[in-house]
């Protein structure tokens, strides 16, 4: 009788896990979507997040239902955004893979490497576009509503500049982890 107690006391703690564990998985892998992540690959990180030891590609083709071609595409694409690594197991000739536990690295990886590529693609295309409407602002031949419209045209990419070059600030401190020093990680009981 207590056997049969124990054995269901364990089978509902077993449930809640899994319950809680399936409600973080459909969370991390919305919350990855709002970012460009699809929700397969957000579903695979998320499977992977609650895997306290490497995953192998057969391991995540089993738990997700999903190809292998798949689940290596997947994981290409987490390793591309440094949230996954693939690490080495004794005694494996399988290819093991990790998620990124810690939210402050996921943080730092992911958002560096999205901002970084904005701000190249902005900074780029600022400095052709100002240099062509540099070139009509000069020209005494273009009438004078086009030499203004290319003014203001000129002036507004100046002010997004501005941010620009903020963004590509935050980007250094975000990937260096700099900006730990600055917005402190404030464990809970410490605060004020």
């Amino acid at each position: 009788m207590e056997e049969n107690r124990k054995n269901l006391i364990n089978e509902k703690a077993e449930e809640k896990i899994a319950q809680a564990e399936n409600m973080m998985v459909n969370t991390i892998s919305e919350t990855m979507d709002l970012y460009g992540v699809t929700p397969s690959v957000g579903r695979l990180y998320a499977t992977m997040y609650f895997q306290h030891q490497p995953m192998t590609l057969d391991e995540m083709k089993e738990a997700l239902g999903m190809s292998k071609p798949s689940m290596s595409t997947s994981v290409r694409k987490l390793q591309e955004i440094n949230i996954v690594q693939k690490v080495w197991q004794k005694g494996s000739r399988k290819d093991s893979f990790m998620a990124e536990k810690n939210f402050f690295n996921y943080f730092s990886q992911f958002f560096g490497m999205k901002w970084e590529r904005e701000v190249s693609m902005f900074l780029v295309s600022i400095k052709k576009a100002q240099e062509q409407l540099q070139e009509v602002i000069e020209d005494s031949e273009i009438e004078e509503a086009l030499q203004e419209r290319a003014k203001l045209h000129y002036q507004q990419l100046d002010d997004a500049l501005i941010y620009y070059h903020w963004l590509e600030k935050l980007t250094k401190l975000t990937k260096s982890g700099e900006i730990y020093n600055y917005i402190p990680v404030e464990v809970e009981g410490e605060r004020d």
